[in-house]
């Protein structure tokens, strides 16, 4: 599995408005600006932020985007199925999939397995902790 570069911007809005204080609304252009993202992707991006439950945005003069919840309660995991949905490392392992060899599939357990390990690792630090680093 490859990040998007859609993940890859909406980890970095998300990293730059957890470098502020929760509730701040900061400019797309600002975040466009400090973070290297053409504006018409930022948008789209921030739209599926937004959709993910993740910001929210106010027009006008004083607009911009927002955190929803705390940095604290933020993990890549959740940016990452805000932005590509359900994070799966092989159709089989998708909710709802039926295969008809699960039965004897010796490779599925294994898959499985990997794809825990990986979402766990991918929850394990709040965007807090990784902004505090930066």
């Amino acid at each position: 599995m490859q990040l998007t570069r859609q993940s890859e911007y909406a980890l970095k809005i998300i990293l730059e408005l957890a470098g502020h204080p929760f509730g701040e609304v900061l400019s797309s252009k600002i975040i466009s600006e400090r973070q290297d993202i053409p504006e018409d992707f930022l948008k789209k991006t921030i739209h599926l932020l937004a959709l993910g439950g993740l910001v929210s945005t106010q027009r006008g003069t004083q607009g911009g985007v927002r955190l929803v919840k705390k940095a604290e309660q933020i993990n890549i995991a959740d940016v990452l199925t805000a932005i590509e949905g359900p994070v799966t490392i092989n159709p089989c392992l998708a909710a709802g999939y039926n295969c008809p060899h699960q039965a004897e599939c010796s490779i599925s357990p294994v898959l499985a397995r990997a794809q825990r390990a990986f979402l766990d690792e991918l929850s394990k630090e709040s965007l807090a902790d990784l902004a505090q680093k930066s």
